[in-house]
């Protein structure tokens, strides 16, 4: 299957592709992530963490979803001051079964976002790594995210975007269309999953445009803010 075929599936079809992808990439993930991003994808986390306004509730309950394997929140977890629970959901079973050696504070959940098992209510702040372009149903998943937060509870998205300024938006074009596709099937030995993965970014919504989703998911102060010259982009927002 050619990664733009699956890249325009909804519903089930892309629930199933992305879940059976991710699991099977699952032992050269990390290893990937940070090769193809030359280490700046651990940058990008850090700031995610800032963002996410954890002191003001340091003793409190948060979601990493999407966790994978779990990097984004070991990297919470392990902030001096942090003294709450971090819960990591994924529904690739595999990536959190890697995750859970690096760190035994974090509380791994096998969860589909589109139905979180856990109360309304039940967080103080949610993080999202890398995952909210894979969702079948963004505005869906947005809204069970606003569903399990508490009021003035925090969500932080962190994915890649496509940059915007020239010179970078081509050179960017270039890469993704050629490099990155090429070392990760050589790395991975997965025929299509950094075939989709580039092309899920190219048509996923804007910046703009998710600002616009989050605010009618319920969440309020939502902004947008571009990383390392637009390649990647931190969302977050307040639930109302």
């Amino acid at each position: 299957m050619s990664s733009p075929a699956v890249d325009q599936l909804d519903g089930e079809a892309k629930r199933s592709y992305v879940r059976e992808m991710f699991s099977a990439i699952a032992p050269r993930y990390d290893f990937l992530n940070h090769a193809l991003t030359f280490n700046i994808d651990r940058q990008w986390r850090r700031a995610a963490v800032r963002r996410l306004g954890w002191p003001g509730a340091p003793a409190g309950a948060y979601l990493d979803l999407c966790a994978g394997t779990l990097d984004l929140a070991i990297e919470l977890e392990r902030q001096a001051g942090f003294r709450g629970t971090v819960v990591g959901a994924d529904f690739a079973i595999p990536m959190l079964q890697l995750g859970k050696t690096k760190s035994t504070r974090v509380h791994p959940v096998g969860a589909d976002a589109l139905g979180l098992p856990f109360g309304d209510a039940a967080f103080d702040g949610c993080m999202v790594g890398f995952g909210v372009r894979n969702f079948s149903d963004l505005d869906r998943g947005l809204q069970e995210i606003a569903r399990v937060l508490k009021p003035g509870g925090r969500l932080v998205i962190l994915d890649l975007s496509v940059p915007r300024r020239w010179p970078i938006r081509p050179l960017y074009a270039v890469y993704a269309r050629y490099i990155l596709p090429l070392i990760g099937r050589l790395v991975s030995r997965h025929v299509s999953a950094y075939d989709y993965l580039p092309a899920s970014i190219q048509r996923f919504s804007t910046p703009a445009e998710l600002v616009g989703r989050l605010a009618r998911a319920g969440f309020r102060e939502a902004r947008a803010e571009d990383l390392t010259l637009g390649i990647a982009v931190l969302l977050s927002g307040v639930r109302a």
